[in-house]
């Protein structure tokens, strides 16, 4: 099989490249994320009207280029080697993952309001029993007239405080755990301002992010904001969260490679008894083997990345093999990075802690390791 990128690619890369070294400093963008705005709506703007990232991979009917699974890849491989904690995976991949697949004329306006940099989505589906269980739905929504009535509590809503919308489960009928009968809604949001029926909890997350947990009681939704068809939206949140799942995988990958070549330039830098650490036979190794835990999880986000349009279970056995291949590599070259630093592997001061943050938090983001085991084990009896 052939993974090298074509010409356009190789473009998209170093443009992409291009912008965030001239303009993403990671102690701005840092300072930026601890800010009551919580981000850089600049580089937001870049991203919409000079690089046309938002609209990559977006259909052209909504004004999108049509890039496809290689264009998100090499996309958020390049975000996660800036470390950038705008909320592209949340908006471009989950929210409008959500909205082409359900469709209907509501959906197809926002997703071009994404393209152009005026929407922003959060996915409001974890509750406080479900683990990371998209299909474990206890809020509802009931029909009020020509409305809905949503009631029911969300956690870990990522990229909620900087949202214009929310996508939000609820189900509609069955049980819990029923995979039939959830629905998706989709509303205007502002975090700051809250309508009412809606309580929202904002904080800040271990790698520099956003989130919140909402409350929803009695809250009132229009007809049209019923995503889709009622009670059948689990095949597209389940594609959704696979594509989701895949991108970040990509994010690590950049984010590892920026770990280990800093890690490399360290050894050969710092010198101890007189000479470069990386003169040490016993660290060259430690190196070694985290290269070799790289190529591992390129391999793999390869095979999930081409899976991407394969039948549902091909695509969820090898998304799960990536994202365990991942979260093994993730842990193995951000803590001996971190050790390979010394004490200031962890400093505020030193980009390797951010980076060792967010890997740990990608390890764990739609699914852990054990989780997606669990997930491959049962797709391959």
């Amino acid at each position: 099989m052939d993974f090298s990128l074509t010409d356009e690619q190789e473009q998209l890369r170093d443009a992409i490249a291009g912008f965030l070294g001239a303009r993403y400093e990671l102690e701005k963008s840092r300072s930026a994320a601890k800010s009551d705005v919580g981000w850089q709506p600049a580089i937001w703007r870049g991203f919409a009207e000079e690089l046309g990232i938002l609209g990559a991979t977006l259909p052209e009917r909504v004004d999108g280029m049509g890039g496809g699974p290689i264009e998100l890849m090499v996309i958020t491989e390049e975000l996660g080697r800036a470390l950038v904690v705008e909320p592209y995976v949340d908006t471009v991949v989950v929210g409008a993952g959500l909205l082409g697949r359900s469709g209907g004329a509501r959906a197809e306006d926002v997703l071009r309001q994404i393209v152009s940099g005026a929407a922003r989505i959060a996915f409001a589906a974890l509750e406080p029993t479900s683990g990371p269980t998209f299909h474990d739905v206890s809020s509802t929504a009931r029909r009020d007239g020509d409305g809905w009535v949503l009631d029911g509590a969300k956690i870990v809503v990522t990229s909620a405080p900087l949202a214009t919308h929310l996508i939000v489960t609820a189900r509609t009928s069955g049980e819990r755990r029923d995979k039939a009968g959830v629905s998706l809604f989709l509303t205007e949001f502002d975090a700051a301002n809250p309508p009412a029926g809606v309580e929202v909890h904002t904080y800040r997350t271990i790698d520099d992010r956003v989130g919140s947990d909402i409350t929803f009681t009695g809250f009132r939704l229009p007809g049209d904001s019923l995503l889709g068809t009622e009670g059948a939206a689990w095949e597209a949140i389940d594609a959704t969260v696979d594509e989701a799942t895949v991108a970040i995988t990509s994010e690590a990958v950049g984010c590892m490679r920026k770990v280990l070549a800093d890690t490399v330039e360290y050894a050969v830098q710092r010198r101890q008894f007189g000479v470069p650490i990386g003169s040490f036979q016993a660290l060259q190794h430690r190196m070694v083997d985290m290269y070799m835990e790289l190529e591992q999880a390129i391999a793999a986000v390869y095979l999930a990345v081409y899976s991407l349009g394969a039948p549902a279970a091909d695509r969820a056995r090898s998304v799960s093999a990536a994202k365990v291949t991942i979260g093994r590599a993730a842990r193995f070259i951000g803590q001996n990075a971190v050790q390979l630093h010394g004490a200031m592997g962890m400093t505020e001061e030193l980009a390797i802690g951010h980076y060792f943050k967010r890997l740990t938090a990608i390890e764990s983001e739609f699914g852990s390791s054990d989780q997606h085991l669990a997930r491959y084990a049962a797709l391959t009896r």
